[in-house]
């Protein structure tokens, strides 16, 4: 071999060198691309797993807490008529004579007592609004009362008890609630007229 030839020869080893460390550099990169996607995507599966359990063991605690939630809604039709047939009772006349009635009276309040007391076990309770301010969110309004005496929205009547179960509304309670009376709102225009004409 000539010189010439062995310095030729060293340049294309030289530049196949260097070529072959450039592929291995693209290499590493992309090897290395690819494992942060991959760390990625497993940190996006784990958190959602993560999520999923979260859910999961939410719901599971929701339906231990709120399972007998249907139930409960429609046990309380047993309450009501046994309020409606204590009522009933007492006000037919053909019972009042009987020396038996405060007996069967007895009997239905303590069956009532006993079923009122597996509520409260259970985190049902009634809801509390004679007095109180009309809330939508736990109150049906069936009717409307004239109370001049009272602020306008109070309720004043209970129609039929409502309940909650722990947090959650179980069912509204059915009332009445005040208004302005025809006078005071007449009274109340008039003055507001006046007040007009005067500016």
């Amino acid at each position: 071999m000539i010189k010439s030839d062995k310095k030729n020869e060293k340049s294309s080893l030289s530049k196949d060198e260097n070529f072959s460390k450039e592929k291995d550099t693209s290499k590493k990169e992309t090897v290395e691309d690819k494992l942060k996607i991959t760390e990625e995507k497993l940190l996006r599966t784990l958190a959602e797993m993560e999520n999923q359990r979260r859910r999961f063991e939410k719901e599971k605690d929701e339906a231990f807490e709120f399972g007998g939630f249907n139930f409960a809604r429609e046990s309380l039709s047993l309450l009501d008529n046994m309020e409606r047939a204590i009522t009933s009772f007492l006000n037919d006349e053909n019972l009042k004579g009987n020396k038996d009635l405060n007996k069967i009276i007895d009997g239905i309040n303590i069956v009532k007592k006993d079923l009122v007391s597996i509520f409260k076990k259970n985190g049902i309770e009634s809801i509390d609004c004679i007095n109180k301010k009309f809330d939508p969110n736990f109150h049906q309004a069936m009717l409307e009362v004239e109370d001049s005496t009272k602020e306008k929205g109070t309720i004043v009547q209970e129609i039929q008890k409502g309940y909650m179960m722990k947090s959650r509304l179980l069912r509204p309670s059915l009332v009445g609630v005040t208004k302005k009376s025809e006078e005071n709102v007449d009274n109340s225009a008039k003055n507001e007229e006046k007040k007009d004409e005067k500016k």
